[in-house]
């Protein structure tokens, strides 16, 4: 599994056809999840470990030190398949590296579980559907992590 976290100070995420708000946070993770083709539970429960103890907030020192839990932060994760990507061909991406919607979304609800089995509050999205995401980047912090090296 794929992922890119984003240290943010706020961050939403609307249905564009309803204009419902899916989720809110305030300080925490955005944490943007795709599924690749061959994935596993393992790879979900691996990831969001991995985010649940990443420590990328600053502690009283100004270090980055801290965990979203340990920072009293929250987690607003997103499905976003446009991460499987592949662009070594031409200007037009292939995703035929991602995994089918079925295993993608069962894996993404694994990947939600697992963070929250962590005792991080998690926000969501919704799987499928036209969504825009609006946040406060922190710092700017990025962090990419796939959990396969491919």
């Amino acid at each position: 599994m794929r992922a890119l976290l984003q240290r943010v100070t706020e961050a939403t995420v609307k249905a564009v056809e309803t204009d419902e708000i899916l989720g809110a946070i305030g300080p925490g993770l955005t944490v943007l999840v795709c599924t690749m083709d061959g994935d596993s539970e393992a790879e979900a429960e691996k990831l969001a470990r991995k985010v649940a103890r990443i420590r990328i907030f600053d502690d009283p020192d100004g270090k980055m030190n801290l965990s979203v839990g340990d920072a009293d932060g929250s987690v607003l994760a997103i499905s976003q398949f446009t991460l499987a990507a592949d662009t070594r061909k031409g200007n037009r991406p292939s995703f035929s590296g991602g995994a089918d919607f079925e295993t993608a979304e069962r894996l993404y609800g694994k990947f939600v579980d697992a963070l929250r089995a962590e005792s991080v509050s998690v926000e969501t999205g919704r799987f499928r559907t036209h969504m825009q995401v609006a946040l406060v980047n922190d710092g700017p912090v990025t962090i990419w992590i796939d959990t396969v090296n491919r």
